[in-house]
């Protein structure tokens, strides 16, 4: 474990996993030849195996909407504890299914649940949940793989076990990055209960960030959510006659049957492969681009999963 002082931009001290990985990133690569990967997606492409970690099937939600197609929405227990409890029990009682996707707000948020705000919920689910909305970092236990370069919402940025944090001296959280998930709530203290639940579907608002419990993202479905209609009522809300998606049903990849369980995995961000990918985000190298960028936001660094093969 490598403790290293970062360029002044960021005046922290990050904790990482290890030199390799420091050379991997900020040091011309010898992995990188003249005939080797010059995109970010040509390294995903072509990560070994070891470069991948499974996503454990308890911390997948499935939902499945009108026409059987389905969204997959990965959980972050670590990061949103009491929330992601609360997720896991209404998905176990079935309590969304004949829901809907009741809210499209553009370059906003996807929302779904029940619409009236009445459903009772089951037992076993806590409404007196507090602000779920960043994690001491010695409680996450896991070594920081920094972004090096400046943000406008944190004092640091990096990946934590394969998420996307921002960061303070103390405390880390999630974005509110494209596809990642919330929990919607009234105004504070009020910080829901996880019955309500939303995805970023346009630019990053990162102004809601530590003031509403990120709890996911979505790893399969995006472009489903993305392309709905949008809502002609107040912030999105389908009006009257407006059709909204009918959720059919939601559950733990870890409750369904094993022939239907998705499986994915996460690229591991301390591995070699990340650190060329993170690079090759910041400065573009391939035929296209005239003049690399030098940098890259969090959210412009989405941490690659793909389908188990």
């Amino acid at each position: 474990m490598l403790y290293f002082p970062f360029p002044p931009m960021l005046d922290c001290i990050m904790q990482i996993r290890s030199p390799a990985f420091l050379a991997a990133l900020f040091l011309p690569s010898p992995a990188l030849a003249a005939d080797a990967p010059a995109t970010p997606s040509a390294i995903v492409a072509q990560a070994p195996a070891s470069a991948w970690q499974a996503i454990a099937a308890d911390t997948l939600l499935v939902m499945t909407v009108e026409g059987d197609k389905r969204v997959v929405i990965q959980l972050a227990p670590d990061f949103a504890p009491a929330h992601v409890a609360n997720i896991r029990a209404l998905a176990r009682a079935g309590w969304w299914d004949g829901e809907s996707v009741y809210r499209v707000q553009d370059n906003y948020v996807a929302q779904w649940g029940d619409v009236t705000e009445k459903k009772a919920l089951p037992s076993g689910v806590a409404t007196d949940i507090g602000a779920d909305y960043a994690r001491p970092l010695a409680a996450l236990k896991t070594p920081v793989t920094p972004l090096p370069y400046p943000d406008a919402y944190a004092p640091r940025t990096g990946f934590i076990n394969g998420w996307p944090v921002a960061m303070d001296e103390a405390s880390a959280w999630l974005p509110h990055c494209y596809a990642m998930v919330g929990v919607a709530r009234n105004l504070s203290p009020d910080a829901g209960t996880g019955a309500e639940l939303y995805a970023v579907i346009g630019q990053a608002p990162r102004q809601l960030d530590r003031n509403i419990a990120v709890v996911g993202r979505v790893i399969e479905g995006m472009d489903l959510l993305a392309s709905l209609p949008r809502g002609s009522g107040d912030l999105g809300f389908y009006a009257a006659g407006e059709k909204r998606l009918p959720i059919l049903s939601v559950r733990l990849a870890s409750d369904l049957p094993e022939s239907q369980r998705p499986r994915y995995q996460v690229m591991d961000v301390g591995s070699r492969s990340f650190a060329d990918y993170l690079r090759l985000r910041a400065n573009r190298k391939d035929d296209f681009y005239e003049r690399p960028a030098g940098g890259v936001d969090l959210c412009n660094a989405p941490v690659p999963v793909r389908e188990a093969p």
